[in-house]
């Protein structure tokens, strides 16, 4: 919509009336003039540059209102009028009224939309402007803007745009009077330095308050529950309770290992230092308050007591493994910072009587040695815990968790062993070795029904309640060769396989060459005697039995060996057991082939030389030795021992013939001293030379080993001394603690005498 022309008459630039000014919210183009009069006007050029071209204009802004005089030139606030100045009329000069009307239009042009109400007073307690301030500004549209105006516009703040396109008015003469000025852009000043630094920290913090809010959706959204849990572990403590651990009984039901309940004292010296309790009205306490009760109930002098309760640390040790009725008296003190320990401590009620199978448990309460040791796990039982939640200073929350795992005590064990047989066996064997100048020596007594180690006597057995060294059993773990006892094998082998009877008659003379050369004699020299197969045994000649071994296949003398447990572990629940030494057959040389028919070359222990006689006893029938009856599981039902099935090793025909000479080596051989009042006994005594430390044969062992009573065997005996200084046969050393001991066990077992007479093989012939 373009604007009106002036009506005829009306006031034209220069002269004063209600024509309409164009728009001036934009400013001149430089260099070029504007306005009637050559200056600057609100409206672009004047009708006389020569240009026809019709400047666009909005037509609404062309015909709004023009403000009163006052009003800014600039696009700006309309409310910014300049005052009314005074003595100013309607009527004034065309050219100033003109000139004051195209102001007015270019301010109505370039105002915003809100600034059209006239009655805005914003501007109202300006001082109004002179007369010559409103003459000043004809024939410009745009006129320099007062300082005042200047200071009250914030800078930066961009113009309003002009929403509406004016055409430009036309003169008088229909030419029109200029185009529109553009607008100069705006400079945006410079930021202060203080608004520079607000915008970097508010950046920052925006960054920092980005990172905790990620981090808080990370840890709430996704690690909520493992912190949980973590969190949950950290207040959590978890206390073991200790299994009690089994006891250990004998045949009869005594105690040889039990637990009791122990006591360590404990002292808090940072709690002690705030303790404090009343006596007679007055306040006492402290570290030496503490020391005056407690020094009578522990033993410990006042002075001592008080120096340890002193100090920062938080933990000491008061005294250790205490009574659970000296623990009760300090407890009854109640001190304010003394607490206990408790532990389960082994006891081995017997001492060193069995101290060597018993064995002892260390210091963290597992075996080490023994019975304690091989048989740990069955008797230690199952651990249990108590978890709970605690809080700052340690005490159970009790809101909190708690999850308790009961303990599962041990199992106790019964042995196979009589602790007064034992004690017996211990007690002989040490008077013997005294007697004889002894070094050393080991007592076994089997039960020859099912080869049950009734005792399992070592000299020097350890008390387990102060074990020194390391412990274990000599009487499964010491190897020896065997000697003349180990001939009842040959015996047994050549009457098994249909080579001699026990009647059998030979000329025996003191030394013998076999038939590849070796020449082997007899303990002592001798002429050439006449000598029954049981005479060759009762008298331990080896000339004889290697004269009748010798016909045995090389092969065969080794499996009989084999079949009697030589070479093999017996299988005894002890633990360090030595299976002996026996070389295969292939790998025998010469002399050895014919050494191991009377105990050489050979080596074995105790327990499986024993374990050779019990098998004769036994009518051929090799049982496994063992020293667990059986055990008994925390719910009290007993279980016996799992064995392996026995083994036929001879016929029941060979080993009543084999047991039977052997009780002329105790009536008319050289097994004399054995002989026990009331009971028949059958045995062989034997003596064999053993290694020094520096590996030379210079040593001795002698040794007896028999079977009573030989009617009903019951029990077989096995004596052995080492390094005797008396004598080295063991007819003289050995057969004496044989016939002590195996009387004593009879009496325990309850086998009256048979006073049956023997019936003998002749010896001689």
């Amino acid at each position: 919509m373009t604007a009106r022309p002036p009506r005829d008459g009306a006031p034209s630039d220069g002269a004063s009336g209600r024509g309409r000014s164009p728009r001036s919210g934009r400013s001149p183009r430089p260099g070029r003039p504007t306005g009637t009069d050559g200056g600057r006007g609100s409206t672009g050029r004047t009708a006389d540059t020569g240009r026809g071209e019709r400047p666009r204009s909005s037509g609404s802004a062309a015909k709004s209102p023009a403000p009163r005089s006052g009003a800014t030139a600039r696009g700006g606030d309309p409310s910014r009028r300049a005052p009314r100045a005074k003595g100013s009329t309607s009527a004034a000069g065309s050219t100033g009224a003109t000139g004051q009307r195209q102001t007015r239009g270019a301010a109505r042009q370039t105002a915003p939309e809100p600034a059209r109400n006239p009655r805005s007073r914003a501007g109202a307690d300006r001082p109004r402007t002179s007369a010559s301030t409103s003459s000043t500004r004809q024939g410009s549209a745009r006129s320099p803007r007062p300082a005042t105006d200047r200071a009250v516009v914030r800078r930066g703040a961009p113009s309003a745009p002009a929403r509406t396109r004016l055409r430009t008015p036309r003169t008088v003469d229909g030419t029109p009077r200029g185009r529109r000025r553009p607008t100069r852009p705006r400079r945006t000043a410079a930021l202060p330095d203080s608004s520079r630094r607000m915008q970097v920290l508010s950046v920052i913090a925006l960054l920092v308050l980005t990172l905790f809010s990620g981090r808080l959706v990370y840890v709430q959204g996704f690690e909520a529950e493992a912190l949980a849990a973590d969190a949950r572990t950290m207040r959590t403590d978890t206390v073991e309770i200790p299994a009690v651990r089994g006891e250990i009984v004998d045949v009869n039901g005594e105690v040889l290992a039990t637990s009791v309940t122990r006591h360590h004292i404990i002292a808090d010296p940072v709690a002690i230092a705030t303790w404090k309790h009343s006596v007679d009205g007055t306040v006492l306490g402290g570290p030496t308050e503490a020391a005056r009760l407690l020094a009578p109930v522990l033993g410990i002098p006042e002075a001592e007591l008080a120096a340890m309760m002193d100090g920062e640390r938080r933990y000491k040790r008061l005294k250790l493994d205490v009574p659970p009725e000296t623990w009760d008296a300090v407890r009854a003190l109640n001190i304010g910072g003394i607490s206990a320990e408790t532990f389960l401590k082994r006891t081995y009620p017997a001492g060193t009587t069995g101290g060597n199978l018993v064995g002892f448990v260390g210091n963290e309460g597992s075996g080490q040695a023994g019975l304690e040791a091989s048989l740990d796990d069955l008797l230690a039982g199952s651990a249990g815990s108590t978890t709970y939640e605690r809080g700052k200073k340690g005490h159970v929350i009790p809101s909190g968790e708690q999850s308790t795992v009961p303990a599962v005590p041990g199992s106790d064990v019964q042995v196979t062993t009589d602790t007064d047989l034992q004690w017996m066996a211990e007690a002989r064997l040490a008077e013997q070795l005294e007697a004889t100048g002894g070094t050393g020596g080991f007592v076994v007594v089997l039960d020859t029904r099912t080869q049950a180690v009734l005792a399992l006597a070592d000299s020097g057995s350890i008390d387990p309640n102060n074990p020194s060294g390391m412990g274990g059993t000599k009487s499964i773990s010491n190897v020896f060769d065997p000697g003349s006892t180990a001939k009842i094998i040959t015996m047994a082998a050549a009457i098994e396989t249909g080579l001699a009877t026990p009647t059998d008659q030979f000329e025996v003379p003191d030394r013998y060459t076999t038939a590849n050369g070796q020449t082997f004699k007899d303990s002592h020299d001798h002429d050439v005697e006449n000598l029954t197969l049981t005479g060759i045994l009762a008298q331990s000649s080896n000339t004889g039995t290697l004269m009748v071994g010798q016909h045995i296949p090389k092969q065969v003398r080794h499996d009989y060996l084999t079949k009697f447990g030589f070479g093999q572990p017996t299988g005894i629940e002890l633990a360090g057991e030595s299976r002996g030494i026996l070389a295969d057959a292939d790998d025998w040389d010469g002399r050895t082939e014919y050494a191991v028919m009377f105990g050489q070359s050979v080596s074995v222990t105790a327990l499986q030389a024993t374990s050779v006689f019990a098998t004769m006893a036994n009518g051929g029938v090799r049982t496994t030795p063992h020293l667990v009856a059986g055990t008994t599981a925390p719910d009290g039902e007993f279980v016996p021992s799992e064995l392996p099935a026995p083994q036929q090793v001879v016929s029941e025909a060979t080993a009543d013939q084999v047991l039977k000479m052997m009780e002329s080596a105790v009536t008319d051989g050289t097994g004399a001293k054995a002989a026990i009042s009331g009971y028949r006994v059958a045995g062989k005594t034997g003596t064999a030379q053993t290694p020094d430390a520096n590996g030379d044969l210079t040593n001795h062992l002698a040794s007896f080993i028999g079977v009573a009573p030989v009617d009903a065997p019951r029990v077989a005996v096995g004596v052995f001394i080492e390094n005797p200084k008396t004598s080295i046969y063991g007819g003289e050393v050995a057969a004496p603690v044989f016939a002590d001991v195996t009387a004593f066990a009879l009496q325990q077992l309850g086998v009256e005498p048979t006073g049956s007479a023997p019936d003998l093989y002749p010896t001689t012939w």
